[in-house]
């Protein structure tokens, strides 16, 4: 929080004093901006293209701990999952609105650092803030996040288009956001104990940032394109990669196999998996909060894919619904079940 002598309180603004104060830095990158934030709504040309919007919505406590998080990399993250949703419908982000309900333990100064990573990842990602709105709440903080993606029609990649002998494919690596979670909440629990404990987690970066400031991989939808390869299915790994499993075959009407020695994960993880006594693979297929993107694409294109670094072929649809199979490392096989993020029966607090 910020210096409570410089703290402005959110009455000395009213509402629409705040949103003008929040939202100045915000300029206009898309023409198809037509109108943006000061009136009653957004005004966006489709250009001739389909609209592709999502929200996604975070409660303190449960999404997010401001014990551990900063604020600036909290409207960073907030922003991120939503670009990973449009990303993963083979869209490109153009204007993002932000609801926000806070509570009055928050100054102007504290939110002024929350919409400055709201800010930052606007700019990195060529994004427009059109409009939103703001709320008092009894306790803590919710961000409500809509973005609004354009996509050539016919050319968006939904989940429901798997088929048998399809190739699945993931990027980057997993489990790491799920590591450096559990690294901040131990961290807090010693904290708790003695407020004066300066924690030394430098050999934790890796996994901490994934947790703390993901990126969407708006890289791996543009190699995607350039490559040629022409993915059946696709939806971003927030949940926990076997719950994103599960909800492809499910839409396709298909099964899977899924290769445990093929899972990327990277030797930080490995190393926090290890020294907390979790299973690596546990952290890969449940930990969530990864936003890679998971995708299938037909067999012929292996070799496509096999040259792109960022891509793992980790296993096969299969033409058997609800047979949904990890292949150990020794052969055995277990079956995959959706034990992922689930809003309603556990927290990130």
């Amino acid at each position: 929080m910020t210096d409570k002598k410089t703290a402005t309180p959110l009455s000395d603004l009213g509402e629409f004093g705040l949103i003008e104060r929040l939202t100045k830095p915000f300029g206009i990158k898309n023409s198809a901006t037509v109108k943006g934030i000061g009136d009653d709504a957004a005004i966006i040309k489709s250009e001739g293209n389909d609209l592709v919007v999502t929200s996604d919505l975070l409660a303190e406590g449960i999404h997010f701990d401001l014990v551990y998080t900063p604020l600036a990399h909290l409207g960073y993250k907030a922003v991120m999952v939503n670009l990973s949703d449009v990303y993963a419908m083979g869209a490109t982000p153009k204007q993002i609105t932000v609801s926000l309900a806070v509570s009055s333990k928050f100054s102007v100064e504290a939110l002024e650092q929350l919409y400055d990573g709201i800010r930052r990842a606007c700019e990195r990602y060529d994004v427009d803030l059109v409009g939103g709105d703001t709320t008092s709440s009894m306790t803590g903080m919710v961000i409500s996040i809509t973005a609004i993606g354009q996509v050539e029609p016919g050319k968006a990649f939904c989940r429901n288009g798997a088929k048998p002998g399809d190739l699945v494919c993931v990027s980057g690596d997993l489990g790491a956001a799920y590591a450096g979670l559990q690294i901040l909440r131990r961290e807090k629990d010693v904290y708790m104990i003695d407020p004066n404990t300066q924690p030394d987690l430098s050999k934790y970066d890796y996994v901490i940032e994934r947790q703390l400031k993901p990126e969407a991989r708006r890289d791996v939808i543009e190699a995607i394109r350039k490559s040629g390869l022409a993915p059946t299915a696709m939806i971003d790994v927030s949940d926990g990669l076997s719950s994103e499993l599960l909800h492809i075959c499910k839409q396709s009407g298909t099964g899977v196999k899924i290769y445990e020695n093929k899972l990327p994960v990277d030797a930080q993880t490995e190393a926090v998996a290890a020294e907390i006594n979790m299973d690596a693979t546990m952290l890969a297929m449940n930990g969530g909060e990864d936003y890679e993107l998971l995708f299938t694409i037909p067999a012929e294109q292996v070799e496509i894919a096999g040259k792109m670094q960022e891509i793992s072929i980790i296993g096969q649809i299969t033409d058997e619904p609800e047979v949904y199979t990890l292949i150990g490392r020794n052969a055995g096989s277990a079956r995959i079940s959706a034990q992922g993020w689930n809003a309603y029966g556990n927290g990130k607090g």
